[in-house]
């Protein structure tokens, strides 16, 4: 019994120590690594944010009426062009029921104090005639008559306007003709015959008529995190792209940057604007969405590297590359770093175009197990 035991033990120490060699063995015959090199390209490098946003326009004007009634024609769609001064729509009036009794009151209030004025005339004159009074007084009762018949012409010019949003004698300056006050592109017109339209007043802002706006100036409108907003300034170059219009860049100018932020979705959010460069041949639509790539550094055609092939010193944070001297041989060199756009950093010295760079953070594949 003993004796089995002890070659059991004994087999059991073979095994593993042979196992053991063979391991050794495996991982002395693993090929060594072998270190892939790039060498430093011209790059022209762009430091940049980006801002989400829209386009519009720089001036948007929204025509009101003067006058509460009801849409009776529209003359404009969206996409038209108008010049200050031309007819967009024409209102119908819907008098107030009180204000028509009142200015029907003041016709016959004028009315009677012009039939007495004229009693009160044709008396004087008479007495006139005969001597009795002097020229005077004849031309105070004329007077008054006059500024009697005045009053009821204005009273009845005051129950036209209330009735019919005008009056004879003033042609084109009727309230119920509706006309552009600049010159641009109808943007929108979100009225329709029909619809009816109040007035804009020191207490309601009133009813839209229509939107116009010159489309050759345009302007991106968009917001930036507080994160990014301290990294930008007013007259930096800003590279739009616009969804809706593919593989086409247009150039602005931030011109605007918020003093204040606004909350929003738990994070501060700064407004900031840029006119666009007038564009000749694309027409960009107000409203549509884009983005805003601002540039914070240029560096053009400059020596690069990709920054993965960039190590930094333990102790000192400073950056440094191995170069190859020899077959897998490699010296560090310790360089210096300029602008960078996240995938290339610009090399200001260290090394050179003929350099070969270490890719030290090779990735091994992945062995798969059938």
């Amino acid at each position: 019994m003993k004796k089995s035991v002890t070659i059991i033990i004994l087999l059991i120490i073979l095994i593993g120590f042979g196992g053991a060699m063979y391991y050794l063995y495996q991982k002395d015959a693993k090929d060594p690594v072998i270190y892939s090199t790039e060498k430093p390209t011209k790059q022209t490098i762009i430091k940049k944010t980006v801002a989400t946003g829209s386009i519009l326009p720089l001036e948007e004007v929204l025509i009101k009426p003067n006058i509460s009634g009801v849409i009776e024609e529209v003359y404009v769609e969206g996409g038209d062009y108008v010049k200050s001064g031309d007819l967009i729509a024409k209102i119908k009036v819907v008098p107030n029921l009180n204000a028509l009794n009142d200015a029907r009151d003041a016709i016959d209030q004028a009315k009677i104090n012009l039939n007495d004025q004229k009693r009160n005339y044709d008396r004087q004159k008479a007495l006139f005639d005969r001597g009795v009074i002097s020229q005077a007084d004849l031309e105070r009762a004329e007077v008054t008559f006059d500024q009697a018949k005045q009053s009821y012409n204005a009273a009845n010019k005051r129950y036209d306007i209330i009735k019919t949003g005008t009056a004879s004698g003033y042609g084109n300056q009727a309230n119920t003709l509706i006309r552009s006050t600049v010159s641009g592109m109808v943007l929108d017109v979100p009225v329709e015959k029909g619809n009816q339209v109040i007035e804009s007043n020191n207490f309601n802002e009133g009813t839209t008529i229509a939107a116009i706006a010159d489309v050759e100036k345009m302007i991106f409108e968009g917001k930036v995190d507080e994160s990014e907003v301290g990294k930008i300034t007013e007259n930096l170059p800003l590279e739009i792209t616009v969804g809706a219009i593919e593989n086409q860049v247009f150039d602005a100018v931030l011109d605007y940057i918020a003093p204040k932020g606004k909350e929003e979705n738990g994070a501060i959010q700064f407004e900031i604007k840029g006119t666009l460069t007038k564009q000749d041949t694309t027409f960009i639509r107000a409203g549509l969405s884009a983005n805003a790539s601002i540039i914070l550094a240029r560096a053009d055609s400059v020596l690069a590297l990709k920054e993965a092939l960039v190590q930094f010193d333990t102790e000192t944070k400073e950056p440094f590359v191995e170069i190859e001297k020899g077959e897998q041989q490699f010296e560090r060199k310790d360089i210096q770093l300029g602008i960078s756009d996240g995938i290339f950093v610009e090399v200001k010295s260290g090394v050179g175009p003929d350099d070969k760079i270490k890719v030290w953070n090779n990735v091994e594949p992945e062995v798969t197990v059938n």
